[in-house]
């Protein structure tokens, strides 16, 4: 099996990845073990993950792995220089089997190597190496590598460039390969010597592709090399087989991704080893009947022509690799999951056998004591017998040991009471055991009574013939107590046969319980095993666009959005607010704004009422009305009453929009939102399902009357609120925050919200009031004055001080002309003349130097340095303030255009292309369903949070209400929930029919859900999770009516007024 890379394959990864990965930034780098290490790259819109294990392979994936909890020391040194660089070049080095990454230009370097143990390396733009992944010393033909050395690359495989292939090149590998040949004492195979004598000098082609040319070729691969080098034909036949291979070879690469082949066998213990368990997609199945042997970028002829080898082929070389590695890892963790499972088995298994044994042991004790009882009565009188021999030999005071030796020769002598005493006695017990028949064999006892033991020699000759004829004994060993009577013994015995039945019927009562507490623990055990255990390897889920907002599936099958932060609400409007579209909005702090896609076939269909109140719903949720529970009612307006221009003609700031005419009140609704999970089916498995849109194709009337009245009023959100709701899926702490009341929010919070008015006319001119009163911070506003209040400070000072200031370091020399135009007090004049005299023979480097030893000197200096700082700090604020007001300029031309493009959209209703480019985009919807039909091919699973009322028909679902426990963990709970119900008896239906069980695809895929990506859906910071079958945390209780798997209640608007269960 393949376990590395080659050159080849080198060469083709390195040029994938030099198509996928330029000019993407290295959002991260993890650690999976001490030799793999996953770089994740990303830009707007793409995002690619890189695995590389040194020595060994280097390809993206599409597999979601699991990282350590901490970052490595090598990890973390590669983040400090590497995090957040444009990865700019990926190439080979030479031939050889190293790859390069130059990040930010060549600023920085990492080096991949994928021969002997491998290496990670990273250095600067002069090689010096900054980190690697481990030290290499120095050896035979390999330089040291540590941190602080420089990183040679002259002495690599063709550094310089490959060179041509010429036939003297050729005749040279030849001569090299005979003389290795004729220093070489090993043997090697028929066309090895050749094979192996071009891969040590015609580097650039791999063995593998000098084979298959060959057999392209029909040329003999078994030739020997001094045979090549004798005749001519030989040699321009092997030229023109290289040729052609280094043809394949350029092929290979011409063009963005190269076609993948792996190279499988059939897997004979398949069926053993994976029984049919259905929880497994169609892939994974179809992968356990095959053994991963080999992949290359072409298909080898060698490979081709064997009927044992089966071939698969794949688009792109990334792709084939990461197929068969991510299978191999697979299969390995699948492999160590089963023997875990295999191991609880076995000890459950032996648990029930000890019961069993314990029971079968004390039935068995029973029924030994019942027999024993019977043979002391079948053969009292021989008991009794026994007994009083041996009592009386004790009475006359012989010794223990004489006893036993004189037992031992009465044996020898045939002596019938002797024969069924069995050595050695255990006198100090006051205990013989004797050997007794049971009642069968009373007849055949009483016989031998007569017999006498003075026998002669033909009699004891009959004996020994009759001894050896005898079979195996029969007898029972009974121990009786010497100091009870034989019927006392026999009653001993059957008082032990009803003390073990008593104990064999409270062991058998006992029995279920001790089982049902070791299958507990064995369960729990397993349970921390698995937990240990890395899960299965899972495909990466690749996301909807619209789950970069907060969004959710009405009951009427209406796609709803919403915005999370200011940016997101700029992006809904301007790339997805169309006509037929319905904008939703609460006059709330935070509230989200959001949008309700209408069918873009029929953008007249009014829209449901009920998905009207669901994103009304939303809104307010998103509000600080979930922190305070006090819900008030949202609003709805069409598309075409939103727009970011003002009455005075300003464009609104990003996040800000201007409503027109009539708002449409929605009544007010619960605080309850719900966590669930949608899945994503097939093409094939999209006919069964139906949505169910409550519109009429026909029914052209617009959603709600336009008022014909001029009133504007403004609706947005304040610089404040952006800052309040920024990054709040990323982080829970923004939500922790505490929010005021949303009824007192009426000076606050919505910056460029009108109050709501009673009517629909509101006059012109007290909006314009608000505008000015309320509206947004001004565009001249200087931002970065605000980032830096020393530099604001400075240019407050510039602006109160006049344009000319006298010098602060005038000396009395340079003043005569100014104090001539002022009139001097008394007594100052004949101070100045006593000056001059004393200083009239100092000049100005004396002066300079008295100044300086009096420190005048200095002060001057700082003075002037003070002033020509503050001069640069206005003249920088100036340039600051020109480059705002350019960049204003700009932006505001954008938003005139786009606000012309899109008052001509919605006014002409959009063309044949825009109809057909929205409906692509609400195309993915219909793969999403909330429960599957039986037969359905379920590929992935989403999570989803919406209002309780849109998940009527979810499946697996969970209710959410203000509360305490941050959404991390209730999400984590509901999860864990989910997957504990999947263990119990009875809940999942292996077939996949019965609609209110569990299917064993479902529960796979439950299993597979990140909870620290899954929790991002919610939308609000605390809450309490309510589902059936017990609390979920943080005061919750039982959910509502009826509900699907993991509790959450009924569907629709009645599962929302479901009764509550019992808080805990």
């Amino acid at each position: 099996m393949k376990q590395r890379f080659s050159s080849l394959d080198v060469k083709v990864v390195a040029h994938e990845l030099a198509e996928a990965l330029v000019s993407l930034r290295l959002a991260n780098i993890y650690d999976l073990n001490t030799q793999i290490l996953l770089l994740k790259f990303a830009k707007p819109d793409s995002k690619q993950q890189i695995l590389i294990e040194s020595g060994f392979r280097c390809h993206l994936t599409d597999f979601a792995r699991t990282a350590a909890p901490a970052p490595s020391q090598f990890v973390a040194r590669l983040r400090k220089f590497l995090k957040t660089r444009r990865l700019t070049k990926v190439s080979q080095i030479g031939t050889d089997r190293i790859i390069e990454f130059q990040f930010s230009d060549g600023a920085y370097r990492l080096y991949l190597e994928f021969f002997a143990s491998g290496n990670v390396i990273l250095t600067d733009a002069d090689l010096k190496i900054l980190t690697l992944l481990r030290n290499v010393p120095e050896g035979q033909g390999q330089e040291p590598q540590r941190v602080g050395l420089t990183y040679t690359l002259e002495n690599r495989q063709n550094y310089g460039g490959v060179p041509p292939l010429t036939r003297e090149r050729l005749r040279d590998a030849l001569q090299t390969a005979t003389a290795q040949a004729a220093t070489k004492k090993t043997k090697k195979k028929g066309g090895d010597e050749l094979r192996r004598g071009l891969a040590t000098t015609i580097t650039e082609l791999p063995p593998v592709l000098v084979d298959h040319v060959f057999r392209l070729t029909d040329f003999d691969s078994a030739a020997k090399p001094a045979d090549i080098l004798g005749n001519e034909a030989l040699l321009e036949a092997l030229f023109q087989s290289l040729e052609r291979a280094r043809s394949i070879l350029s092929d290979i690469t011409s063009s963005p991704t190269s076609k993948g082949y792996i190279i499988a066998k059939p897997n004979p213990h398949a069926a053993a080893q994976h029984p049919a368990d259905g929880e497994d997609a169609p892939a994974a199945k179809a992968g356990r009947s095959l053994l991963y042997d080999d992949f290359q970028p072409f298909l080898p002829k060698q490979f081709e022509d064997d009927p044992n080898l089966q071939v698969l082929s794949f688009d792109g070389f990334n792709k084939t690799v990461d197929e068969f590695f991510s299978s191999l890892e697979g299969q390995k963790l699948e492999s160590r999951l089963h023997e875990r499972e295999a191991t609880a088995k076995r000890r459950l298994a032996a648990a029930r056998q000890d019961q069993a044994q314990r029971i079968e042991g004390l039935h068995e004790a029973q029924i030994l004591n019942l027999r024993k009882a019977a043979a002391i009565e079948a053969n009292i009188e021989r008991v009794q017998e026994a007994m009083d021999a041996i009592n009386g030999l004790l009475q006359q005071g012989m010794d223990w040991v004489d006893v036993n030796k004189l037992v031992e020769r009465e044996q020898n002598q045939h002596n019938p009471v002797a024969e069924i005493i069995k050595l050695p006695m255990k006198l100090d017990e006051s205990t013989i055991t004797l050997l007794l028949g049971e009642e069968e064999e009373e007849a055949e006892a009483e016989d031998k009574m007569d017999f006498d033991y003075d026998t002669d020699e033909e009699a004891a000759a009959d004996d020994a013939q009759a001894e050896k004829a005898k079979g195996p004994d029969k007898r029972l060993a009974i121990d009786i107590n010497l100091k009870l009577t034989p019927w006392n013994n026999a009653r001993e015995y059957y008082v032990q046969k009803r003390t073990a039945a008593d104990k064999q019927q409270k062991t058998v009562l006992q029995s279920e319980i001790a089982l049902k507490n070791a299958e507990l623990k064995i369960t729990e055990d397993l349970k921390k095993g698995l937990k240990q255990e890395k899960p299965v390897l899972q495909p990466i889920r690749k996301q909807f666009w619209f789950e970069k907002f907060i969004w959710f599936v009405s009951s009427d099958g209406y796609l709803v959005l919403g915005g999370r932060d200011a940016q997101q609400n700029e992006i809904l409007y301007k790339r997805y607010l169309r006509k037929g579209d319905v904008y939703v909005h609460a006059d709330m702090h935070g509230a989200s704004n959001v949008i309700i896609k209408n069918n873009p076939k029929t953008p007249d269909a009014p829209i449901p009422p009920s998905t009207l109140a669901q994103a009304g719903n939303l809104s307010v949720c998103c509000s600080n009305a979930w922190d305070s529970k006090a819900a008030m009612g949202a609003w709805w307006v069409n598309a075409d009453q939103v727009s970011k221009s003002a009455p005075t003609g300003e464009y609104l700031t990003a996040g800000s929009f201007m409503v027109r005419g009539k708002r449409n009140a929605l009544p007010p609704s619960l605080l309850t939102l719900g966590f669930g999970l949608m899945f994503k089916i097939s093409e094939e498995s999209k006919a069964k399902h139906v949505k169910h849109r409550l519109y009429d194709p026909e029914d052209v009337t617009t959603t709600g009357a336009a008022s014909p009245a001029p009133a504007t009023s403004v609706e947005g959100r304040a610089a404040s609120d952006e800052e309040d709701i920024a990054e709040s899926s990323d982080e829970e702490g923004d939500d922790e925050e505490k929010r005021a009341n949303p009824l007192q929010s009426a000076a606050g919070g919505q910056a460029e919200s009108e109050p709501p008015a009673p009517t629909s006319e509101p006059p012109t001119e007290e909006l314009a009031e608000l505008e000015v009163s309320q509206g947004a911070p001004p565009p001249e506003e200087p931002e970065e004055e605000e980032a830096n209040p020393a530099d604001a400070d400075a240019d407050d000072d510039l602006e109160t001080q006049p344009e000319s200031e006298p010098s602060t370091a005038a000396t009395p020399s340079t003043t005569t002309s100014t104090q001539k135009k002022h009139l001097t007090k008394r007594g100052q004049r004949g101070k100045a003349k006593k000056i001059a005299a004393k200083y009239k023979h100092q000049d100005d480097e004396d002066r300079a130097l008295m100044e300086e030893l009096l420190g005048v000197a200095a002060a001057r200096q700082k003075a002037e340095a003070e002033a020509a700082a503050k001069a640069q700090r206005a003249a920088d604020a100036a340039a600051a303030a020109e480059r705002r007001k350019l960049a204003q300029e700009r932006a505001r031309k954008q938003i005139a255009a786009h606000e012309e493009a899109r008052r001509v959209m919605l006014a002409e209703g959009g063309g044949g292309d825009a109809v057909d480019e929205e409906a692509a985009e609400l195309g993915p919807l219909d793969a999403l369903v909330g429960t599957p039909l039986p037969g359905d091919e379920v590929l992935e699973v989403v999570p989803v949070c919406a209002p309780w009322a849109a998940l009527g028909r979810v499946k697996y679902k969970a209710k959410l209400q203000p509360g305490q426990m941050k959404k991390g963990k209730a999400v984590k709970e509901i999860v864990e929930r989910w997957r504990a119900a999947a263990g119990k008896k009875g809940v999942v239906d292996e077939k996949g029919e019965d609609g209110e069980k569990m299917w064993p695809r479902e529960v796979a895929l439950i299993r597979g859900i990140k909870v620290e990506e899954a929790f991002n859906v919610v939308p609000v910071g605390k809450v309490t999770v309510m589902m059936s079958g017990g609390a979920g945390g943080g005061g919750g209780g039982g959910g509502g009516k009826g509900g699907g798997k993991g509790g959450g209640g009924g569907g629709g608007q009645k599962g929302a007024k479901g009764k509550g269960g019992k808080k805990k």
